[in-house]
């Protein structure tokens, strides 16, 4: 497609918690922002749920909201790309565009006796060989698994073609272009490397996984890379090309221009998520990290990257102000942590549906441990922040061991980049110096270089370098004593959280 003359690019940003649009000019920098947040919903213990149609409502809200605060017009735009909410499980009619259940995210856990059926199973080993994941609840394909099972007729229309299913961006995307009427139905590769079904090698489906869990091709959508013009917009933005998508952590990676081998960034948000960039080599883990691919342009071989992925650290703040009314606003949390020195021996410890990486241990839950009567306010606000600093320590040593690369320095973004003293905290337990950019939202970032890199709008990636600048550097304060202290007695608090959930113990009345 010809280079469109828009004077900027527009950015789909779907998170766990809410939908934005940003515009970014050739600098990379901000121009304007709408945002609008969605419901979340727990219908029972471990179950988290979106509505699809509600999202995509609130999407055709923010399009023309960012533009009309910047006093833009479609006609302005190059080009638009999609970060997205990864692994969150949607599936709807293609005749109607129906979502024919709620979407399942990826922090819901009831999929787990399918994964430990999988993971006793013949094709356990298969699965790590070919997608280089082991069997888990967070990825989207056992989700679809389970709606195939327990919505009627599902798996026959699953097999008739009348069903599409995809993760948010390929949900986006097909109303996007259209919907019902010749709507395309797509996916990137990150999102697909992101569901146990795809090959990391060949980035396409591969029948033996599919099989291994009978879902039929008929309702995949169709893998693309990450820059490229997937179609044009119908609706919200009408007449602007749709120029590439991303996982969002991949987003965050390829808006931090890691590119180049051992480059890394942490994006803090409702969970934290950290990749290390490995070049063209899928990285192995014995050390309970993903392998999973990082970006892939047009005409050029995939680079992949290693991911912890930690479940809950700005949850754990949501869950202090709303569930505790502890405080009344997020940024509340650090003007009363700073009122004492240290967590007073208090430790909480995150693990509301289980443990991520590098532990993976689903039967874990949450603990607040050391309470005393010296232990106040403060230190439980402290010790709520330390639990995110300590649990990105967890994944470095991890990807440390794994990849035989020393971290000098970590790059950060997301919401919870604000919080300056979680930051020199970060720093303190990393004892490595932590960066944040001027421009902290990587996520759209990402999404807007893909699609600006798709039009013409930007030549290169190293044009995308020259945009980085830094705003904002916390240098490790923490001594070497302490810091082994403070990590033997976070460890002490692990334990304390493993093995809770018993299968033969009937808690509820």
């Amino acid at each position: 497609m010809s280079r469109r003359h828009g004077r900027f690019v527009a950015a789909i940003d779907q998170g766990t918690t809410s939908t934005r649009c940003l515009v970014f000019d050739h600098g990379g920098r901000m121009v304007a922002v709408d945002q609008h947040e969605h419901r979340q919903h727990y219908p029972q213990p471990g179950w988290a749920e979106h509505d699809a149609a509600e999202i995509w409502r609130n999407t055709l809200r923010v399009l023309p909201g960012a533009l009309d605060s910047a006093g833009l017009q479609p006609s302005d735009l190059a080009a638009v790309g999609i970060a997205n909410q990864r692994e969150t499980t949607v599936v709807w009619e293609r005749a109607t565009g129906r979502p024919v259940a709620p979407a399942i995210t990826w922090q819901d856990t009831r999929s787990a006796a399918l994964i430990e059926e999988l993971n006793r199973g013949p094709t356990a080993q298969l699965f790590h060989e070919v997608c280089g994941l082991t069997p888990a609840g967070y990825f989207a394909a056992p989700r679809l698994r389970w709606l195939l099972d327990h919505v009627p007729g599902l798996q026959r229309r699953a097999r008739t073609g009348e069903i599409a299913f995809g993760t948010i961006e390929s949900w986006l995307i097909w109303n996007l272009t259209g919907g019902p009427d010749g709507g395309v139905h797509v996916t990137d590769v990150t999102n697909a490397s992101r569901t146990l079904l795809m090959d990391i090698r060949t980035l396409d489906w591969d029948q033996r996984l599919l099989d291994a869990l009978d879902i039929p091709r008929e309702l995949l959508p169709e893998v693309r890379p990450n820059a490229q013009v997937y179609g044009e917009c119908v609706v919200g933005l009408p007449g602007v090309p749709i120029g590439g998508a991303f996982g969002d952590q991949q987003a965050a990676l390829f808006g931090q221009t890691c590119f180049a081998a051992g480059e890394a960034k942490c994006t803090y948000g409702t969970g934290a998520f950290l990749l290390m960039n490995t070049g063209d080599q899928v990285p192995t883990s014995s050390h309970g990290l993903i392998s999973t691919v990082a970006f892939a342009l047009e005409g050029q071989p995939p680079v992949y990257a290693s991911e912890g992925s930690i479940a809950v650290a700005g949850a754990l703040v949501q869950w202090f102000r709303d569930a505790l009314e502890m405080i009344r606003s997020a940024p509340e949390i650090e003007t009363l942590a700073r009122r004492v020195d240290d967590n007073g021996g208090c430790y909480i410890v995150p693990a509301f549906a289980g443990l991520f990486a590098p532990r993976w241990q689903p039967d874990a839950r949450g603990v607040v441990v050391g309470l005393t009567s010296y232990v106040t306010r403060s230190h439980l606000a402290r010790a709520v922040l330390e639990a995110t600093a300590w649990q990105t320590a967890e994944v470095v040593e991890a990807m440390s061991a794994d990849t035989g690369i020393a971290f000098t320095g970590l790059k950060v973004d997301g919401g919870m980049t604000a919080n300056h003293l979680l930051m020199q905290i970060v720093a303190d337990v990393l004892a490595v110096p932590v960066e944040r950019p001027l421009v902290a939202e990587s996520v759209s970032l990402g999404a807007a270089y893909a699609a600006g890199l798709a039009v013409g709008y930007w030549p290169d990636l190293e044009g995308l370098r020259d945009n980085w600048h830094q705003a904002a550097v916390w240098q490790p304060a923490m001594s070497e004593a302490v810091r082994r202290r403070e990590r033997d007695s976070w460890d002490h608090a692990v334990q304390r959280t493993l093995h809770w959930v018993r299968e033969d113990a009937d808690r509820r009345p």
